[in-house]
């Protein structure tokens, strides 16, 4: 079983997390069970995931849920742009979180490779590539 709290991209999204929790404080009351809720969710699926592929026994599975890091991980960017568009989030804020999703999804993509390579998945084709959103002024 791995030690997850040494992984690096775990704690990348662990601090996504934390810093879209302190972000979404201030979102409107009304979206408590709507956007605040969805990106919660989402962020903090990427690491619980994360954490969970670490304690499975078999590299695809770890891998598996490497995946659904990723996924969540693209859910919450989306959510992140919404936010913006929704005047939720500022050009700063919003740049501030968008640069750490874009760390964290660097990292996680390093260890999906790494762990694919290494369960033997060489017919697997790692091309994912991010996307940083434009910001439209």
């Amino acid at each position: 079983m791995r030690d997850y709290t040494k992984i690096q991209a775990w704690k990348l999204a662990d601090d996504l997390t934390v810093v879209i929790y302190e972000q979404t404080q201030d979102f409107p009351k009304e979206e408590i069970y709507g956007l605040t809720s969805q990106l919660r969710r989402a962020a903090f699926s990427i690491p619980a995931n994360i954490a969970e592929g670490s304690a499975r026994e078999s590299k695809r599975d770890y891998l598996h849920f490497l995946y659904i890091s990723r996924g969540s991980l693209m859910e919450t960017k989306y959510f992140i742009h919404l936010s913006r568009r929704l005047g939720y989030l500022g050009d700063e804020d919003f740049r501030r979180l968008d640069e750490l999703a874009g760390q964290t999804f660097a990292c996680l993509q390093g260890l999906i490779q790494a762990v694919g390579r290494n369960a033997g998945m060489p017919e697997y084709r790692f091309h994912f590539y991010w996307q940083q959103a434009s910001i439209i002024t």
